[in-house]
């Protein structure tokens, strides 16, 4: 995977607050409303773990918090076996193709991408979903330090 998608991703994973889970596996096994106080973890990639958090109303998990009634759906469109690491990565590349920002991201404009992918991602700027939404200078930073390189001017 180019290195500006990877650092896209892991921004994203640092963004939606499951890599900074530390029991985690990386943010992959991370269940809506864990924290880094109290964890809150799935233990088998065999199937999204569809397990609904009432206080959030949401059934949101993996590293990209992704709703299961989407995995559905993205599962049989991309033929995927289960809701590995490697599912979900390729899960999170298509809905940022989807919202047309690949090619922003291997461009290194981030903004833009962050921009077009606020939709999908409640924590990015831009976000129509009324959460908490990250510091664009910290997600720059994240990517950055993920190995990200921005276009000239950005």
């Amino acid at each position: 995977m180019p290195g500006n998608r990877q650092a896209f991703l892991d921004m994203l994973a640092w963004s939606e607050g499951t890599s900074t889970i530390t029991e985690s596996d990386n943010g992959y096994n991370v269940l809506v409303g864990s924290t880094p106080e109290h964890p809150l973890l799935f233990e088998s990639y065999a199937d999204h773990p569809r397990i609904l958090n009432p206080d959030l109303d949401s059934t949101a998990a993996g590293r990209y918090q992704l709703l299961a009634k989407y995995y559905d759906a993205y599962k049989q469109m991309l033929n995927l076996p289960d809701f590995s690491p490697a599912s979900q990565d390729a899960i999170a590349l298509r809905q940022i193709s989807e919202r047309c920002a690949l090619a922003d991201i291997d461009a290194g404009r981030l903004w833009s991408a962050i921009l077009k992918c606020g939709t999908i991602w409640a924590s990015l700027p831009g976000s129509p979903y009324g959460q908490h939404q990250q510091n664009i200078s910290d997600l720059r930073a994240v990517y950055l330090n993920a190995g990200g390189a921005l276009a000239p001017n950005s």
